[in-house]
């Protein structure tokens, strides 16, 4: 089974209530090849919810203590997004996920890059917390990016 962020496959659970469709990661689906998860709404946040970002490194940081996630005015989000991870993982260990697909970029999800934690648009390399704790224990976690060039 392969696990999706949910945005990816048309569900609208993005911070601003968008999703991020991507018609073969939808199709995967339909063809109940895929599991969706929104780390943000597992770990109890809403939808619209203010953008987040991780302050003082990445999301292994986050889970090492060393870090923290923030909302744009400044409250501390990373709880949420620690319990979202958690419960990603056991749904991804529940379902045998053989591969995970997350959004990259994304505090949570992004398994290679991640916003700089300035609000300022700009990116560094690193991982989201929900994708950290995945790596950890020992799952495939790779961006739409990549998963959509393997499927070519």
């Amino acid at each position: 089974m392969i696990l999706v962020s949910a945005c990816l496959a048309g569900l609208k659970v993005r911070y601003n209530g968008t999703d991020c469709l991507d018609e073969k990661i939808a199709k995967l689906l339909e063809e109940k090849k895929a599991v969706t998860v929104c780390p943000e709404v597992l770990g109890g946040l809403p939808i619209p919810r203010e953008p987040a970002e991780i302050i003082g490194g990445d999301g292994f940081d986050v889970l090492d203590g060393k870090a923290k996630v923030v909302s744009k005015s400044g409250k501390d989000v990373t709880e949420h997004f620690l319990k979202g991870a958690l419960t990603t993982l056991e749904i991804a260990k529940k379902v045998n996920a053989t591969i995970v697909v997350l959004k990259e970029n994304s505090p949570s999800c992004g398994s290679t890059m991640i916003y700089n934690g300035e609000f300022n648009g700009e990116k560094k390399a690193g991982d989201g917390v929900t994708s950290a704790l995945l790596k950890r224990n020992g799952f495939r976690v790779i961006s739409e990016e990549e998963f959509l060039r393997e499927l070519n």
